[in-house]
């Protein structure tokens, strides 16, 4: 009879607080940024570095992301995206992870970054289009050449996803 007791107990009282608790939700974050303004100076140079004004803006970002601690931080191959992400990967104490837009493999980058906050940047066509590819839907066109500033966050948590354009000056 005491087992009895314990059982209806369990199966009316236990049970519905345990169903209640909900697993910690995991949360991934993706900062996705253009890179800062090229030297335009060689049109036929193809791997420019920062102009003086690229460089200050490159600094901007760290300050702009002085409160978010990132897990990983991603450049394509170029001068101008790797001097992007220094300075905030210098403050996070991170490497850079060289990628290159047109083989990356998604599911397994979305694996890898599962749960992470990740600073990733591009150009002015591969940025908008690998935010797409993450959102699945073609939401984003390719950033006027003029625009350094744009500012996308992808925020996915339990399968829930939501997205946001900021613009930085």
């Amino acid at each position: 009879m005491k087992y009895l007791y314990l059982f209806i107990f369990s199966v009316f009282f236990i049970n519905p607080i345990l169903a209640q608790t909900e697993v910690p939700s995991e949360v991934t974050t993706y900062y996705f940024i253009r890179h800062a303004e090229k030297d335009r100076s060689d049109s036929a140079n193809q791997d420019p570095h920062l102009t003086e004004i690229g460089k200050m803006r490159a600094e901007n970002w760290s300050s702009i992301f002085n409160n978010i601690t990132f897990n990983a931080i991603y450049s394509t191959n170029y001068n101008r995206t790797k001097e992007t992400a220094e300075p905030t990967a210098i403050k996070n104490k991170l490497e850079v992870f060289i990628y290159s837009p047109k083989t990356i493999e998604l599911t397994k980058f979305l694996e890898e970054t599962k749960g992470k906050t990740v600073l990733i940047v591009g150009h002015s066509n591969t940025t908008p289009l690998f935010v797409n590819d993450i959102l699945g839907q073609k939401k984003h066109d390719y950033i006027d050449d003029d625009n350094n500033g744009n500012l996308y966050i992808i925020t996915m948590i339990n399968n829930k996803m939501t997205d946001q354009v900021l613009y930085i000056d």
